[in-house]
Formats: C-alpha cells, sequence, structure tokens
C-alpha cells in the first residue's frame, strides 16, 4: 500500500514539474503584447452599449482565424479592455441585443490600441411577400410618343 502511495506522488510531481517546465518555456518567447482598450457606442447617439460581448481572435497572415479566442463584456460605459495581446491581426467581433453584429480586423502594433466601435440598429430586410405598391421610391415613367413625330 505505501509503495502504490509512493507511486502516485511521483506522478504528481512528475506531472507538476512537466507543467511548470511548460509555463517557464511559454514565458521565455517575450513576444511583444499591447494593451487593448474597446469602447462601445450606438452609431446614431453615441452613447455607450453596456454588455456588448467583444470577441477577439488571432488572425493568421494568411487571414485565416486561429482557434484560442477570448471574449471582453463591456461595462456600464461601453468600456472593456486586456493586456496581453500579442502583435499582429486580431480579428474582432461584437455582438450586443438589438444591434447588428460587428466584426473587423486591426492590425496590433503598438503597447497600446485604442479601438472605438459603432453599432448600428438592424436594417429592414427585402421580402417579395411585402406589399411594394406603396414604396416611396418613384417608379421611372416613360414619356408619352410625342404627336409630332412622324412614324414609318
Amino acid at each position: 500500500m505505501a509503495c502504490m502511495k509512493n507511486i502516485f506522488v511521483a506522478g504528481i510531481v512528475l506531472t507538476l514539474l512537466a507543467l511548470a517546465s511548460t509555463a517557464v518555456a511559454q514565458k521565455d518567447k517575450d513576444e511583444p503584447t499591447s494593451f487593448v482598450y474597446f469602447t462601445v457606442v450606438k452609431d446614431d447617439n453615441g452613447k455607450p452599449v453596456r454588455n456588448a460581448a467583444v470577441v477577439m481572435h488571432p488572425v493568421n497572415p494568411k487571414g485565416k482565424q486561429e482557434r484560442g479566442g477570448m471574449e471582453l463584456k463591456t461595462d456600464p460605459e461601453g468600456k472593456a479592455n486586456f493586456d496581453g495581446i500579442p502583435f499582429g491581426k486580431l480579428r474582432v467581433q461584437v455582438l450586443a441585443h438589438g444591434f447588428q453584429t460587428f466584426g473587423e480586423d486591426y492590425d496590433v502594433e503598438g503597447e497600446k490600441l485604442e479601438i472605438t466601435i459603432k453599432l448600428k440598429r438592424p436594417q429592414g430586410q427585402f421580402s417579395v411577400y411585402d406589399d411594394h405598391a406603396k414604396d416611396p421610391t418613384p417608379q421611372k415613367e416613360t414619356p408619352p410618343p410625342d404627336a409630332n413625330k412622324k412614324s414609318d
């Protein structure tokens, strides 16, 4: 029984050592990172959008979104931030109830990046089933035939 206990403890110690060496190896990379500040506001009046989901994904050099995204929530002032975004392309998506989804890629190149996002309200959709006779856009009318013109 004591032998099993020693093997179990040795296994835990080896696992912890492996995790510690992985963490040290990751820290040795010393990749430059940025502090990114987000401000999310309404497009029509500039008021803050609270509780908006700000989703960030790294983008590889080919433009493909990589795994390992992160989500932040905006505070009552429409602000969210994160320290430790690696330099390179960053895909940002913002989702909030009652607004169109926002998406854009940004180049993270400095120690600090401030991003202001203006969310728009949803637009109406066109449907073939709607009555378009009430369409406010005037239709182009054909002019009446000229009575003075000779016909062949």
